[in-house]
């Protein structure tokens, strides 16, 4: 493992032979899902393995998916990348965690404001005796509005003498053959 210029070598070692940098991250400074969300970031282009090394110290692994002339400084821009985007991710999990009930409330309002649910005195002055809304389709239409309501038989009817039995249908008439097959 060697050294990358310009980082601080207790922190990033880098192997160049296998393309490989890695960091050592306090998980104390940096949340483990600040260090989710930065390695996310770099998976087009590298590789990541993330591991728990001591107490307190996350690692992550970036190995370059493809070789470049320059795989030092190809490196050493992932790991500026990786930096960065975990000040971004903690910077942006701290602003979360400060607004989550106002994050919530706004949530809340705007889905109940979607919803458009009610209040109680608008309910309490609409008016349920007027009549259906206008249907010039028959859609809304009621089971018995639309197929008539079923009178239940009399006494001593037997119901199953009103049931009809369908008419037999006739056979189809054969094709006749064709001349000269």
């Amino acid at each position: 493992m060697a050294a990358l210029e310009g980082l601080p070598p207790e922190l990033v070692s880098a192997d160049l032979a296998d393309l490989s940098a890695t960091v050592t991250i306090d998980a104390n400074l940096y949340p483990v899902d600040a260090v989710y969300g930065a390695s996310f970031v770099l998976i087009d282009r590298c590789y990541v393995l993330l591991d728990k090394t001591a107490e307190g110290r996350l690692s992550v692994t970036l190995t370059l998916k493809k070789a470049t002339e320059d795989s030092a400084a190809s490196l050493r821009t992932m790991i500026g990348e990786l930096a960065n985007e975990l000040l971004a991710c903690a910077w942006r999990i701290k602003i979360q965690a400060e607004n989550r009930g106002l994050i919530e409330s706004i949530t809340m309002r705007s889905m109940a404001g979607a919803m458009g649910a009610p209040s109680l005195d608008d309910l309490e002055s609409f008016d349920f005796s007027s009549e259906a809304f206008e249907d010039p389709l028959g859609i809304a239409l009621s089971w018995e509005e639309k197929y008539g309501k079923k009178t239940p038989p009399a006494a001593g009817d037997d119901p199953l003498a009103k049931v009809e039995t369908p008419a037999k249908a006739e056979a189809p008439a054969k094709a006749e053959p064709k001349e000269g097959a």
